[in-house]
């Protein structure tokens, strides 16, 4: 099963690496951004690699873990224009963007039908709220109401987060192997 990343920062590199310690093996990161020193507090990003391309360190990163990966990087900010193509070998796409606008265009742009997986409401430090809802061919894990603007990201609450994201893909591989 091949995993496709919209965002490679805070949701995008934890739902990452918990895939590739899971055993999935294919991904394709998509990102223009770089890492920055605010980010290391709950990205899977280290101090040396501030000024790096996120999908080029990520990828070193998670090749680290498991040197067998297939992992496709493209430094590419996402618009209406490329998702579909950047995306169209992807079983499931992992939606990690930040603004409202970028989520509700990666969802209007991708092929019909095929699995997001994404969040919503990840600030704060509150656990007790996350859950999960399915609206169409996407599921949301998040709390729902907090919003970044309002209150500091965790890494606490954003690696809760991306644990329910990253069993929701992998209950999808599950689904695939299935006879």
């Amino acid at each position: 099963m091949r995993v496709g990343f919209a965002g490679v920062g805070g949701i995008g590199s934890n739902v990452a690496w918990m895939l590739v310690r899971s055993g999935l093996q294919e991904l394709v990161l998509v990102d223009f951004d770089r890492v920055e020193a605010g980010n290391l507090n709950r990205q899977f990003y280290f101090a040396d690699q501030v000024g790096q391309f996120k999908v080029e360190a990520l990828a070193h990163n998670l090749s680290r873990i498991k040197p067998q990966l297939a992992i496709r990087i493209e430094k590419e900010r996402l618009h209406s224009g490329n998702s579909a193509l950047l995306f169209s070998d992807c079983d499931v796409v992992v939606e990690g963007l930040d603004g409202r606008e970028d989520k509700k265009m990666l969802l209007e742009s991708l092929n019909h039908g095929q699995q997001v997986i994404s969040a919503c409401g990840i600030a704060g430090a509150a656990l007790d709220g996350i859950l999960v809802r399915r609206i169409g061919h996407c599921q949301v894990v998040g709390d729902f109401s907090s919003d970044c603007a309002h209150a500091p990201l965790f890494a606490h609450k954003v690696s809760a987060v991306a644990a329910h994201m990253a069993a929701l893909v992998m209950k999808e591989a599950g689904k695939r192997h299935e006879p």
